[in-house]
């Protein structure tokens, strides 16, 4: 299949295939004889690994390990679960980021009083250095 029928049938545009491809997640694509990309069932099989792991915001070089180990066929799955404790840890230290970024917006928010005067503590809240 060509790479257009790729992307529809993994979800991952074709863009997204060729970057891929760059970053050494898949390998380089067959060729025909007048240079298009080739793609097999497998090719798709792997894009769609790659597509469920960005999903779950997986970075490519951890996405790069999630593959050796998936193609590692004497894996021990507590190196599986390593990895993805390990995103799961950043994704909660993210998310308690975001949740502060909330709460502060908040605030700032509650002090507006959102009328026609110019005086307002959201400006003036961000003109302060962090705590």
């Amino acid at each position: 299949m060509n790479i257009g029928q790729a992307a529809k049938a993994s979800g991952v545009s074709a863009k997204m295939i060729r970057y891929y491809e760059q970053a050494g997640l898949v390998p380089p694509a067959s060729r025909t004889a007048s240079g298009y990309r080739t793609y097999s069932q497998s090719d798709v099989h792997v894009l769609r690994f790659i597509r469920r792991a960005r999903d779950l915001g997986f970075p490519v070089a951890e996405i790069h390990d999630l593959l050796g180990l998936w193609r590692d066929r004497a894996r021990h799955s507590a190196d599986v679960k390593r990895l993805a404790q390990a995103h799961i840890a950043g994704l909660r230290r993210k998310i308690e980021g975001l949740e502060q970024m909330a709460d502060t917006l908040q605030t700032l928010s509650d002090c507006c009083a959102g009328d026609e005067r110019p005086d307002c503590p959201i400006l003036q809240g961000l003109e302060q250095p962090p705590e």
